[in-house]
């Protein structure tokens, strides 16, 4: 058996998370502060979400075609992203996006507004508020957002074969293998690239789930403590 897939998978999702945390963490902070253009801005980050990931791949396909502005660029500096892991990896970003940022966005709303306004009070730049008191008090939702976003890139299809395409050894995921493995009637490989992709996605799931319950016990007892 092959296990080539497995490695594509994890190298294309493990970048893919890295991609969107930082994406989707900046983003969050930045809707946070609009006022009048926030739910335009918000609906633009949050539609691949809503969109079918094949329509997310044709959008991919004609922003880094060959005969687009940004294809040609790219194409005159040596970098073709079609039918290669990095394209991969920026389909697995771009449908996994909207979950950081959704989920990160909603971390940072419950975050008091008074603990924000008194380390503006004693002059703490917006830069020094994200980094030390924004993300650290918000970071069990955002560390549940990173690990929900590795999962969706980790099980990205239909992004994935438009814009990178399927070939063995090179762009072929775990999801893809499957879809290959059902379509050349080889069920037997189709159900063990099933159940990995399974086992990994529960044990994600499991961390997730361990890690919230792990901080709210924390922050529980300290809230005791306080008192």
């Amino acid at each position: 058996m092959d296990y080539s897939p497995l490695w594509i998978s994890l190298k294309v999702a493990a970048l893919a998370t890295v991609c969107t945390f930082i994406l989707g963490l900046f983003a969050a902070r930045w809707v946070l502060s609009l006022k009048k253009i926030r739910f335009v801005i918000d609906g633009v980050f949050s539609l691949p979400m809503v969109l079918p990931p094949t329509v997310v791949g044709f959008f991919l396909l004609i922003i880094f075609g060959k005969n687009s502005v940004l294809g040609k660029l790219l194409m005159s500096m040596g970098l073709n992203v079609l039918f290669t892991w990095q394209g991969a990896v920026i389909a697995a970003t771009v449908v996994s996006f909207p979950i950081m940022y959704r989920t990160s966005i909603g971390a940072f709303e419950q975050v008091d507004k008074n603990l924000l306004h008194a380390a503006r009070t004693l002059g703490m730049s917006e830069l020094k508020l994200f980094f030390k008191v924004l993300l650290p008090v918000s970071w069990p939702g955002v560390a549940a957002a990173t690990i929900l976003a590795f999962a969706r890139a980790l099980g990205e299809f239909g992004a994935t074969i438009m814009l990178a395409g399927n070939i063995p050894g090179r762009t072929q995921t775990m999801s893809v293998a499957i879809y290959t493995a059902m379509q050349s009637g080889n069920r037997e490989l189709a159900y063990r690239w099933v159940a990995i992709i399974m086992a990994i996605s529960f044990l994600t799931i499991f961390l997730m789930n361990y890690w919230t319950s792990h901080q709210s016990a924390l922050l529980t007892g300290r809230g005791r403590r306080g008192r």
